[in-house]
């Protein structure tokens, strides 16, 4: 068995595509997927979708976010 700086010298050798579906597999299992919980985040993001694309909702930027974040804190 391979010892843990071994395990990881040899992870860090392997090309970058390997070390992606490598690093994925890790994190599923740290934070495994949850079916119902998956499928609400879904159709939330599939609904804020439309509502963007229909003009009901208007984005904002990150910056005018920030900035009002900043103007908050500063007062």
């Amino acid at each position: 068995m391979l010892k843990t700086n071994e395990l990881i010298e040899e992870a860090v050798s392997m090309p970058v595509e390997i070390r992606a579906r490598l690093i994925d597999k890790l994190l599923k299992t740290l934070n495994p997927a949850q079916a119902e919980i998956d499928k609400i985040w879904a159709a939330e993001s599939e609904k804020r979708v439309e509502e963007i694309k229909s003009g009901k909702v208007k984005t904002i930027s990150g910056d005018e976010v920030f900035r009002k974040i900043k103007n908050r804190l500063n007062s």
